[in-house]
């Protein structure tokens, strides 16, 4: 049986996503603590549940970032993001 923060924690991640970074630093752990080998098989087997959710978090989180940028970029052609000023002197 979980602990009560487990199961805080779990039910507050059900009802609110987190953050794209908060969800990379805690899959970044998490795979810090699977690299040790001292997890048992049902903590590893936790660990490796929680990581593919915050994987696909992640890449959810990327996909619509990358949909904003092509969005913005594209309603306005004239946008120019070189730097430049114009002048061709």
């Amino acid at each position: 049986m979980a602990d009560p923060a487990s199961q805080a924690r779990a039910r507050s991640e059900e009802q609110d996503p987190i953050d794209f970074e908060a969800a990379l630093a805690e899959l970044e752990a998490l795979v810090g603590r699977m690299e040790t080998g001292s997890l048992s098989l049902e903590e590893s087997l936790a660990a490796f549940e929680r990581g593919i959710k915050l994987t696909r978090e992640c890449q959810s989180a990327l996909k619509s970032a990358e949909l904003r940028i092509k969005a913005l970029t594209q309603e306005g052609d004239e946008l120019d993001l070189s730097g430049d000023d114009g002048d061709r002197s």
